[in-house]
């Protein structure tokens, strides 16, 4: 049983680029110094990345969200900032994912690979959409670990809507830090 850190959609999009907000910039010195705690202590740390195709606009989020980002393929769709160094780095795991949260499929193959966790912790943004959506979905799926989110190193667009989302995290039994 080991500890996971979940970096979610810590993406040049979502920081500087076409959905980018100052917030997000602020995270990066404190992401960078959370994932090599964990590589250095042997853990494992999971980086998700929003992925969109061409075709964004005409899905159901594109027509929600009409903002093209995270292109597969673009300057968008990838790591933000310093956090770029961990791409190859050993005990790291890259995940593509289509939607808010992680797909059914690719949690099974998670679960499958990583076996027992004894704990996990997310992070990162939109705290509102992505990163409660995958909380929720860790919690589905790795049934018996501690699910910890460190809400001062998540951010939103919306101040209003990221306090509104660690709570709404806290009351399902969630640790969240601030």
């Amino acid at each position: 049983m080991g500890k996971l850190l979940v970096v979610i959609d810590y993406q040049n999009d979502f920081v500087s680029g076409s959905l980018g907000f100052k917030k997000a910039e602020e995270l990066e010195n404190g992401i960078y110094k959370k994932v090599n705690e964990y590589l250095k202590s042997g853990y494992k740390v999971l980086f998700t990345y929003d992925t969109h195709y061409d075709n964004y606009l005409e899905t159901r989020e594109g027509k929600n969200l009409p903002v093209i980002h995270c292109t597969l393929g673009s300057l968008g769709h990838e790591l933000y900032g310093k956090l770029k160094e961990f791409k190859e780095s050993e005990n790291t795991i890259h995940l593509n994912k289509e939607a808010f949260g992680i797909s059914p499929e690719n949690m099974i193959k998670l679960r499958e690979e990583l076996k027992e966790v004894e704990s996990i912790e997310l992070l990162g943004i939109v705290s509102n959409i992505c990163l409660i959506s995958n909380v929720v979905t860790f919690q589905s799926t790795f049934i018996n670990s501690n699910i910890r989110v460190s809400g001062e190193l998540s951010a939103s667009f919306d101040e209003e809507l990221h306090t509104k989302a660690l709570d709404v995290i806290e009351s399902l039994g969630v640790e969240v830090s601030r």
